[in-house]
C-alpha cells in the first residue's frame, strides 16, 4: 500500500479552493494541497449535461486519512456531491514523503 495518496476535489472558485485547502492543512489532514485554476468540468447533474469553471484541488495526505477528508469535506465544501477520487502515490521522492508525513502528525 502507498504511504501516500494524492485525492482530487473540485471547488467553484478560488476563495472556496483556498478556504478547504488551508482548512485541510490546518487541520493536519493534509500536508500540502494544491488549487489550480481554470479547469473546465463536464457531467451529468440531474438529467442534464452541465459544464462549469472550476478549481481543481490536488490534496496530499495519507491512505488513514482518507475517510477523516471525506467527513471534513462532506461538512465544509459547497457541493452537494463534491468530487472525492483517491489515487495512489506510487512513486513519491523519499525527502518529499518524510516531509509530507511529518506534517500530517
Amino acid at each position: 500500500m502507498s504511504e501516500l495518496i494524492v485525492i482530487l476535489c473540485s471547488a467553484p472558485d478560488e476563495a472556496v479552493a483556498e478556504r478547504l485547502a488551508r482548512g485541510l492543512v490546518e487541520a493536519h489532514l493534509a500536508a500540502c494541497v494544491s488549487a489550480i485554476p481554470g479547469v473546465k468540468s463536464f457531467y451529468r447533474w440531474k438529467g442534464k449535461i452541465e459544464s462549469d469553471s472550476e478549481v481543481q484541488l490536488l490534496i496530499k495526505t495519507r491512505p488513514d486519512h482518507f475517510d477523516e477528508i471525506v467527513r471534513w469535506l462532506e461538512e465544509h465544501h459547497p457541493y452537494e456531491v463534491p468530487e472525492l477520487v483517491a489515487l495512489p502515490a506510487d512513486k513519491v521522492s523519499d525527502a518529499y514523503l518524510q516531509w509530507a508525513i511529518a506534517q500530517l502528525e
